[in-house]
């Protein structure tokens, strides 16, 4: 894909396939629609008044209007105007580039990010653009027998700007294309079945991108390593599958001089759950769905997705990924309810329930994430029905006690229209945590299940800024539209580019 800016002064003569302009709810139009519409005599007025009313995530198109260049002007509905924020642009910018790319358009020129709404700029605006675009190309055939027939695809979008503002406009442009690429690498990740996309596949990726981009550098650690390192919540999740496990340790570098000791910042740290399959092992989960369940590494995936970004960036900002990946299955050698394991950290864990076994395995890379010294860790993970509940799949859930880097991500969530919410992390829900058998147990029973598990995690978070992100909600959509979102891939890149400045 190509991005662009456009900066003619008369949007009437821009010759395009096809030209969107803004249409708030009840036909208001945007500045730039107002344009369009005085150069075609009427011609937009006469559609809002009678057919097209503005609505979010609805489009209209109209060909060949007189005294108008484009050979289609769409007409993108932005929901009500006093509601028109960073997820309705974003919205009203994918609407766009799928019309283009399911019309078998190569170009297009959209003049959305020219109507300002709050917790955005026009840099943020024009990433979103530039992301929608990457993200419509998205097409999913790596398992499929018979190839379908690629139609012509979309390669150029080029947004409308004026002259003075080009040059931060087509920053933007830069970061949503790296953006869009990374949240695509994330969604194809989860979109693979669970016999393809399995631990070592994970670790062939990083690897795959360690040698794609050159301030990356990939380790992967095998079991004897981690037996060494004293991993035994981790390897306890991985003994019941023949898959072996992996811990992925994925470095970006900024290129150039080094700083001094003095000047250099200490690294962000991303820790993501590589479940690549969740029977929910011995106590194992409904039959209903279960296919789903190969979606339980959407926080590894974002995890290499943001840093594919971020290297493609080369964000001035040390970035460390670190996925601990393996299956979690019943057999002779898996975890009982009742077991007790030891973690690194050598807090003894009581498993009262092996389908909660995703903090089993990110308790252990909290730890290994402590030699790093970082100024944050942030944890994406699938963790729990409970906030699919408590949130459904619009909010991801948030939780830190560290309110300034609690701040920062649901900011950054507002402006990539990738919306967190943040959820208590109190002391008092520890005590449902307590065990007669161990210094901790697994589960804490049905109440507050979101919030317990965040605080089992946080029970290994004690030497640096922590916080969590449950994104069982947000990772992925069932039904007729199964497939992976590449959550919250937008929410991280966003706040690792304002980490870098």
């Amino acid at each position: 894909m190509e991005f662009s800016t456009q900066t003619t002064a008369s949007l009437h003569q821009i010759k395009t396939a096809a030209l969107a302009v803004g249409v708030f709810t009840d036909g208001v139009l945007s500045p730039a629609a107002d344009v369009i519409d005085r150069a075609g005599a009427g011609a937009l007025r006469a559609v809002t008044k009678t057919e097209f009313k503005g609505k979010s995530n609805t489009h209209a198109v109209l060909r060949d209007i007189p005294g108008v260049s484009a050979a289609r002007i769409v007409l993108v509905g932005l929901g009500k105007q006093e509601n028109y924020n960073a997820t309705a642009h974003g919205s009203a910018e994918l609407v766009f580039a799928q019309y283009c790319a399911a019309a078998g358009l190569t170009e297009g020129v959209s003049t959305l990010a020219s109507i300002e709404c709050p917790d955005t700029t026009l840099r943020t605006r024009a990433r979103a653009a530039a992301s929608a675009g990457t993200r419509a190309g998205y097409h999913y055939d790596a398992t499929l027998g018979k190839s379908r027939e690629p139609g012509p695809r979309l390669r150029k979008i080029a947004i409308w700007t004026a002259r003075g503002q080009a040059a931060e406009a087509q920053q933007g442009l830069s970061e949503g294309q790296a953006l869009g690429e990374g949240i695509n690498l994330a969604r194809m990740l989860g979109d693979l079945p669970p016999n393809v996309c399995t631990p070592s596949y994970l670790g062939k990726t990083a690897k795959q991108l360690a040698k794609q981009f050159t301030t990356l550098k990939a380790e992967v650690l095998e079991r004897k390593q981690l037996e060494a390192l004293n991993m035994g919540s981790f390897l306890s999740v991985a003994r019941g599958s023949y898959e072996p496990p992996a811990f992925i340790v994925l470095k970006h570098t900024p290129a150039g001089r080094r700083p001094a000791a003095k000047d250099r910042k200490a690294p962000i740290v991303l820790v993501g759950k590589g479940i690549t399959f969740d029977s929910g092992g011995i106590s194992i989960k409904p039959a209903a769905n279960m296919d789903e369940m190969k979606y339980d590494m959407c926080g590894a995936a974002s995890v290499l997705g943001t840093l594919r970004a971020v290297a493609q960036l080369e964000l001035n900002r040390e970035v460390i990924g670190i996925i601990p990946a393996c299956e979690n299955l019943p057999s002779g050698r898996a975890n009982k309810p009742g077991d007790v394991v030891t973690s690194m950290s050598g807090l003894t864990i009581e498993i009262l329930n092996t389908d909660a076994e995703g903090r089993l395995v990110l308790c252990d890379a909290l730890t290994y994430a402590e030699r790093f010294k970082p100024a944050a860790v942030i944890d994406i993970a699938t963790l729990t029905g409970a906030c699919v509940v408590a949130l459904g799949n619009v909010n991801s859930g948030l939780f830190s006690k560290d309110d300034d880097l609690a701040d920062s991500l649901l900011r950054a969530g507002r402006a990539a229209a990738d919306p967190a919410w943040r959820l208590p992390l109190d002391d008092a829900y520890q005590e449902q945590l307590r065990s007669n058998f161990a210094d901790i147990a697994n589960i804490g029973g049905p109440p507050a299940g979101a919030v317990t598990a965040a605080c089992f995690l946080s029970r290994f978070t004690s030497s640096y800024p922590w916080a969590h992100l449950d994104i069982a909600g947000t990772a992925w959509r069932g039904g007729k539209e199964k497939g992976a979102s590449g959550r919250p891939v937008p929410l991280l890149v966003h706040y690792l580019i304002e980490q870098a400045n």
